[in-house]
């Protein structure tokens, strides 16, 4: 249940418009305005923190570029990200032993699946088929392919939910791989602006249900229903795939309406949409906001590497 003085309950009007006019303060216009450098992530300065935070709490994100370059360094990421509050990794089961995913090809000969390839690594044994382990190249993350506009882990169970990440690159792709990247609370925004029985449809209790799987353990788990906006511990939270395997609408008007106006909008390149390549040495550090993958091409020789982790915790700020 939302609480009715959240700026982000349906009916809370005043509330919403007071939390509206900050929110769209001084909002960033450009990409590169979400660029903090950073010269060690292990220890942030006072100053590189509240630059970091700053844009967080405005952004929902904020991009650090350390000095790095394509040093395969997790500890000093996992560093960067402890000094935000983020500790609980969501260790899913394509993820390395210490819980952060090594995001780079396995598909070399060219044979993966793509729109038909299994979503993000979610559905670890979709159509019920439990996957092999270590076979990763059926995994659209663990490809060349684009990935379309969604939220990390959108698939999880409540007890489980993504609600902040880091991405950090270590070897860029030779051509593609840019992310394009969207504040959920703007598009909240945007969408309850348009028409706020949106924001109603997709913050309903079975507005959308993620198909049975067999999870990585081998058990059977059945349809989850949820709702696709919720907020906890005050914090807005959007879970959202623009793919249609993966995922099942409730189908009634109202919902579908919603749906396609947030596909609409997130194609309509609105401002607060950036488009983002990240060098060997940045990565982005976010509550869980909206973003892709384009396509990409690499060399055997020098794969596209990124870390991944997903957290259980949201970024806090810890200095005060």
């Amino acid at each position: 249940m939302i609480p009715p003085d959240s700026p982000f309950h349906p009916d809370n009007e005043a509330g919403y418009r007071a939390w509206r006019a900050e929110k769209l303060a001084a909002y960033p216009g450009r990409g590169e305005d979400l660029v903090v450098a950073v010269k060690d992530p292990r220890q942030l300065t006072d100053a590189e923190y509240q630059a970091i935070w700053h844009l967080v709490r405005k952004t929902n994100m904020a991009i650090y570029a350390t000095p790095l370059g394509e040093r395969e360094d997790k500890e000093s990421v996992r560093q960067l990200a402890a000094q935000f509050g983020l500790e609980h990794l969501d260790a899913n089961w394509l993820a390395d032993e210490d819980g952060i995913s090594s995001l780079t090809p396995q598909d070399e000969e060219g044979k993966a699946r793509g729109e038909n390839a299994v979503s993000a690594e979610a559905n670890a044994g979709a159509a019920g088929v439990k996957p092999q382990s270590g076979d990763r190249s059926q995994y659209i993350p663990y490809t060349h392919h684009r990935i379309r506009w969604h939220t990390d882990g959108y698939y999880n169970p409540a007890e489980r939910r993504i609600y902040a990440m880091t991405l950090h690159c270590v070897r860029a792709a030779d051509a593609g791989g840019e992310n394009d990247l969207m504040d959920h609370e703007l598009a909240y925004l945007y969408l309850r602006d348009a028409n706020p029985e949106h924001i109603r449809a997709l913050m309903a209790e079975d507005a959308m249900t993620i198909p049975a799987r067999v999870d990585e353990s081998g058990t059977a788990r059945p349809d989850e229903t949820g709702p696709a906006l919720l907020v906890d511990g005050g914090h807005l939270h959007l879970r959202y795939t623009a793919r249609t395997k993966s995922i099942a609408w409730k189908q009634d008007e109202r919902t579908l309406a919603a749906v396609k106006a947030l596909e609409d909008l997130l194609a309509s390149n609105p401002p607060g949409a950036f488009t983002l390549k990240l060098q060997p040495g940045m990565g982005l550090i976010c509550n869980n906001v909206l973003h892709t993958r384009s396509g990409f091409t690499d060399r055997p020789e020098h794969r596209r590497l990124l870390y991944r982790a997903r957290y259980h915790d949201h970024i806090r700020n810890l200095r005060g």
